[in-house]
């Protein structure tokens, strides 16, 4: 069984309805991995065994009967704890919820369970998603498979932690400042930030607060880009009070060849530096699309000042994330906020403003992001992707006894500031556009690196397809060591 460990969920999908591999056999694979290997990576977090064994029962029950639940009939998933799971915990990383326990089943869990797969567990997340690692009081440090002395990404690191050591085939994250994209980044797998409303995010609320919050979004996981597109279509399309009337048709990608694209590249930026071994992997993309047939330029830019829309960005997520803060968070933020010197920029002194700007202020930025919203419109009009970073380095050692606004990662040998990578989140997360992570190949010293392709509003397709094509060219997934 231990070649089907990494397989697609769309291949392991196709093998059950042919009968190659039976579903609870499938799963009992899964859970087989996690005794063995979860211990090093405390990726999953929580197990429902028995629900998960008498529901791949029926599954199989279901196929000898030749019915097919969906695309996803079978297979073995594990999701993100901050989503809700009846009768599993969901806490946010937070010791204050330790006994929260959902009687309802998140709407995107539903509907991916309506496709057939089987979920078996839950996996770990850092206190209130607020991280690009993924560790918190109850639950312990979730590592890096590719080497365990390092973080996995976040906040849904321990999603791409367990679907890059075969642990599960399939996973859902959520994303408001690369929570999707930066695990699949560190791990080597794929992710996909969908454009924001389409997927619905009833039942990933902070308990108490059920609101969607601006910019945040939830997405597929997985091991390729067949997966996440299909999980798209799945979880996608309006719920509640918006079901009534809308329905969403999503635009078909926008070629079927990778020769026909036209795609723009950004490797650096005055904000973030990025090391060279991430725009060395980024280049290699770039000229595999060249040598494809693909136009590239290197110089195609979207009229907007990228430095004043990264404040923008932060000024508008740390507004956003505000409202499921404690009070004494808060509080302590307004005082720390008034003994700021005026001319003080930096991203502590942004976010704490941010975190108690007046509503007025935050119209004021939102119609700011309106006006770049259109001209990125506009830029999409002549160029079909932009590939840029997910993140400044590949995975970084964990590094959790330095307060976040006051972390550094080393770039080209520099000691540069943990928050500026926000930067490249914020290119397709404030505007609102899709922007999925694909496998670019591994650094010198043998880590992942995923670039980031970023599409027009609500062309979600064409940027997971164009990860589909791009896979043909340089690959896509390839497994950590050691985890045979």
């Amino acid at each position: 069984m231990s070649d089907i460990a990494y397989l697609p969920a769309f291949e392991l999908a196709r093998r059950v309805r042919v009968k190659d591999v039976g579903c609870l056999e499938l799963l009992d694979h899964c859970l087989d991995r996690v005794d063995r290997y979860n211990p090093g990576l405390n990726a999953v977090i929580e197990l429902d065994p028995e629900r998960a064994r008498e529901r791949a029962r029926r599954a199989d029950d279901a196929l000898a009967r030749d019915e097919i639940w969906g695309p996803f009939h079978g297979v073995p998933m594990t999701i993100k704890e901050a989503f809700g799971v009846a009768g599993l915990h969901m806490t946010w990383g937070d010791p204050s919820l330790a006994s929260h326990v959902p009687e309802e089943n998140a709407v995107v869990v539903d509907r991916l369970l309506d496709a057939g797969a089987i979920l078996f567990g839950t996996t770990n997340v850092p206190l209130w998603l607020m991280d690009w690692q993924t560790f918190n009081v109850m639950y312990g440090t979730t590592n890096n498979p590719w080497d365990l002395s390092r973080a996995p990404g976040g906040s849904s690191g321990g999603s791409a932690a367990a679907l890059a050591a075969g642990l599960s085939a399939l996973d859902a994250g959520s994303d408001i400042g690369s929570s999707i994209r930066n695990p699949a980044h560190y791990c080597g797998v794929y992710g996909h930030k969908p454009t924001f409303g389409i997927l619905p995010t009833t039942g990933h609320d902070f308990p108490g607060y059920p609101k969607p919050l601006d910019i945040l979004v939830v997405g597929p996981m997985a091991r390729s880009a067949e997966d996440l597109a299909i999980a798209l279509d799945v979880m996608a399309g309006a719920d509640g009070l918006d079901a009534k009337a809308w329905k969403l048709e999503l635009p078909e990608p926008r070629h079927a060849k990778l020769s026909d694209y036209r795609v723009a590249v950004l490797l650096e930026s005055s904000v973030c530096a990025v090391d060279g071994d991430v725009t060395d992997r980024i280049q290699a993309v770039a000229d595999a699309c060249a040598k494809a047939g693909a136009l590239v330029s290197d110089s195609a830019r979207a009229e907007i000042d990228m430095v004043e829309a990264h404040a923008n960005y932060v000024q508008l997520l740390r507004g956003a994330s505000a409202g499921i803060l404690p009070q004494s968070f808060i509080d302590d933020a307004a005082e720390q906020a008034v003994a700021l010197s005026a001319d003080d920029e930096s991203f502590r002194a942004r976010a704490l403003r941010a975190a108690v700007q007046s509503h007025r202020d935050w119209s004021i930025a939102d119609q700011q992001r309106t006006r770049d919203r259109a001209a990125w419109e506009a830029f999409f009009r002549d160029w079909d992707v932009l590939l840029c970073p997910v993140a400044a380095t590949a995975a970084m050692p964990h590094q959790q006894d330095v307060e976040r606004f006051f972390r550094t990662v080393t770039v080209n040998g520099r000691q540069e500031n943990y928050n500026d990578q926000l930067f490249w989140a914020g290119i397709s997360c404030n505007v609102y556009l899709p922007g999925t992570s694909a496998p670019a190949g591994l650094t010198p010293d043998g880590l992942p690196v995923g670039v980031q392709i970023v599409g027009p509003h609500l062309e979600d397709r064409t940027t997971i397809e164009f990860a589909r094509l791009l896979a043909d060219e340089i690959g896509g997934f390839v497994p950590p060591p050691g985890y045979d």
